[in-house]
């Protein structure tokens, strides 16, 4: 444990991009456990008299069109968006490690019915079946975080089979048959444990991709509904002031959701430098 911090402190201090990218991470930790606290106005309350005023001491971020406090609605978006885009990727990753384990280790029917699954969630275009789900049973958070889950099970599934199916013949497996383990205690002792660092910079990469899914969804109307504050809903609002001049409403939760996908992007190469053991000296 000791070698594996002042690894990551290496890393850390010689790469300022991935320093960079925990720093944004902390960021978005702290402003989605404290945002809501922290807003300097109700991110509900409407004001028509302060309609679409721009930037300025009073209102960091200006307000939008019916009066609301841009930079409260962010900040606090901060914590539905993490959080969707958090539980989605725990279901794709309990759901695809495991199965994709399993698949990769005991071969047969086993990785035929995987397989077949897999395939069946990635011949549709991922965010068209995404959009199928929620249309069909409704645009609830669980249902999103459902939707985003499922389309995103086929990658951890893929990298799971391939690392177990490397592994499932190694020397330390056989070595764990030989002392009387079980083939379902050597799947979740051994084999699952040693794809875990792999699995982790996966995470990190989907996360990203789960903030967009979650926004994507609702920028066209299928995602959380208004007056919930959502990156998505708030770019999808603003959108129409662009072209009038009011470019501030859809501006910030723009630079919010890029900043957010650019960090979980970046962090997925850190935790490869810090987890891959071929890079400890």
């Amino acid at each position: 444990m000791i070698a594996l911090l002042r690894h990551m402190r290496y890393v850390l201090s010689e790469n300022p991009v991935t320093l960079l990218a925990f720093a944004l991470f902390a960021v978005l930790v702290l402003a989605a456990v404290l945002g809501p606290s922290l807003t300097p106005h109700d991110p509900l309350a409407t004001d028509s008299t302060r309609a679409l005023q721009p930037p300025s001491a009073t209102y960091w971020f200006g307000t939008d069109q019916i009066g609301r406090d841009v930079f409260s609605r962010v900040l606090v978006a901060t914590r539905l968006d993490l959080a969707i885009a958090m539980a989605a990727v725990v279901i794709a990753f309990v759901f695809g490690a495991l199965g994709g384990a399993a698949a990769g280790y005991f071969g047969g029917w086993t990785e035929r019915v995987i397989s077949r699954l897999v395939d069946t969630v990635m011949a549709f275009p991922l965010f068209v079946l995404a959009m199928g789900i929620v249309a069909s049973m409704g645009n609830t958070v669980g249902n999103i975080v459902l939707a985003t889950g499922i389309i995103n099970f086929p990658i951890y599934a893929r990298v799971a089979r391939a690392e177990a199916n490397i592994r499932r013949n190694a020397g330390f497996i056989e070595a764990a048959r030989l002392s009387g383990n079980g083939e379902a205690r050597i799947l979740l002792m051994h084999i699952v444990p040693n794809i875990l660092p792999i699995m982790a910079v996966q995470m990190s990469l989907t996360m990203g991709y789960a903030i967009l899914n979650a926004a994507g969804l609702s920028f066209i109307g299928l995602g959380v509904r208004p007056p919930t504050p959502e990156w998505g809903i708030m770019v999808a609002e603003g959108a129409a002031f662009i072209v009038s001049g009011e470019w501030w409403v859809a501006l910030f939760p723009g630079l919010a959701l890029m900043l957010a996908v650019f960090c979980f992007n970046l962090l997925g190469d850190g935790f490869r430098d810090i987890l891959d053991p071929r890079k400890r000296t």
